[in-house]
């Protein structure tokens, strides 16, 4: 049985995630995820291919981890998501207050200025994350991509069939802007500051 057919019957009988198999395919899962092999929406010939599988897999692993405290004194935090870390193994730009959970994908060149990028987000190489950006759940990020500051890009795990917001390779998204509910923001485009689109 692969992964995608581990992970279906967890999310339909959870009482198999007492089984360590189960509980190993959506650790599993999570590394691919946090490593790049594995995404949420793929770049496909007709558009883009949205793999439902695997956000269950992030919600299973919620449902699996346990609350832990994490000290950085003087502050605290208690969550269920570890951060993402090695970022100068991962060639990655990360100034302090900069945040990414595990199970987030950060290519080679990133730079995160103080932002957030959320578990299931993929986000490609060179792109940018400027001050207090935020690049929620499952979010696609292309190449060569510019957040400015104040950003958001929506996330969605749930409903399942919800498709993730994409900005696609080589766009510019204005201060303040917010894009949410699945939007596609094509190759090169621009958006100009305190743009919405839901």
């Amino acid at each position: 049985m692969d992964l995608k057919e581990i992970i279906l019957q967890a999310w339909n009988d959870s009482a198999l995630l007492s089984d360590k198999r189960y509980t190993d395919a959506v650790h599993g899962v999570m590394e691919e995820l946090d490593k790049g092999r594995l995404r949420v929406a793929s770049p496909a010939e007709n558009g883009w291919q949205m793999n439902e599988w695997i956000k269950q897999a992030i919600l299973l692993y919620f449902a699996i981890q346990q609350m832990e405290t994490y000290s950085l004194p003087p502050f605290e935090f208690y969550d269920k998501m570890k951060l993402k870390s090695n970022y100068k193994e991962l060639g990655v730009r990360a100034v302090p207050h900069a945040v990414a959970r595990y199970g987030a994908y950060l290519a080679k060149n990133v730079v995160l200025m103080p932002s957030y990028v959320n578990i299931g987000a993929y986000v490609d190489e060179g792109t940018m994350v400027d001050t207090w950006a935020t690049v929620g759940s499952c979010a696609q990020i292309g190449k060569l991509v510019h957040l400015s500051g104040g950003v958001g890009i929506g996330g969605v795990l749930e409903p399942l069939q919800a498709s993730p917001v994409i900005i696609e390779d080589g766009c510019f998204i204005g201060s303040r802007c917010i894009v949410v509910e699945g939007v596609r923001i094509e190759k090169e485009a621009v958006l100009g500051a305190n743009v919405v689109l839901t």
